[in-house]
């Protein structure tokens, strides 16, 4: 008689097979529209790693809740704690790498890097040596894209002009250069998110042809040329 307490007790902290089915679906679910969301580029940039995230935390707390039965066991509480305990950990742990890794990457500055670096400072020579920015800017270049569109599609331009992306659609436009799906930096700039009244201006400060298009929208795509003066 003093069994069926216990076991029953035993029962609802281990859960049920139904639970069990639940919680595995939820997390393949979840997986899969990541899967997608990647695969079919609806989304990109910080808008990605941020619906990512989101959901790799909500899998989080669906196996905590399904198969970890956390705050179900004789001492809830304790283990509640614990866990939190060790997330705050990892979670200081992996911002502390991320933060490092930043910091050498600033600090080791290669070309694309250098390059951005000098062209925000508008430092165009340190000692003898040319940075490949620009000192001063001299004509502004727009570029509009509305419905999709770009106009004009082909830009002509001098070294040290500046050229503006100018988004009047309500959609986000990630700007990359070179052909889709491979990339190119262009200045040290290797992608400008552009929103409705939020224009972005890339300066011009390397020399040759070059290609753009919207990342999410490859077919939204145009094209500029940048000359020495007096060519």
């Amino acid at each position: 008689m003093s069994e069926a307490p216990n076991s029953t007790s035993h029962k609802s902290i281990r859960g049920t097979t139904l639970s069990y089915v639940a919680g595995f679906v939820l997390s393949i679910s979840l997986t899969v529209i990541a899967y997608y969301l990647v695969v079919s580029k609806s989304v990109a940039g910080t808008k990605l790693i941020s619906t990512i995230l989101g959901l790799a935390i909500l899998q989080m707390f669906i196996q905590i809740f399904f198969f970890l039965h956390l705050g179900r066991g004789p001492k809830p509480l304790y283990n509640v704690l614990f866990f939190f305990g060790t997330a705050s950990i990892i979670l200081v742990v992996i911002s502390g790498s991320i933060f490092i890794m930043n910091n050498l990457h600033y600090n080791m500055q290669p070309t694309e890097v250098t390059t951005k670096l000098a062209q925000d400072e508008a430092i165009a020579q340190i000692g003898d040596i040319k940075t490949g920015a620009c000192q001063e800017i001299h004509n502004n270049h727009k570029v509009t894209i509305k419905n999709g569109e770009v106009s004009p599609v082909h830009t002509q331009a001098l070294l040290c002009d500046s050229l503006t992306f100018i988004n009047e659609d309500d959609k986000i436009r990630d700007m990359t250069f070179g052909s889709h799906p491979s990339h190119e930096n262009y200045g040290g700039e290797s992608e400008l998110t552009v929103r409705k009244g939020h224009p972005k201006t890339l300066t011009l400060n390397q020399v040759g042809e070059y290609t753009f298009h919207d990342h999410l929208n490859p077919e939204t795509e145009g094209d500029f040329k940048v000359t020495q003066q007096g060519l």
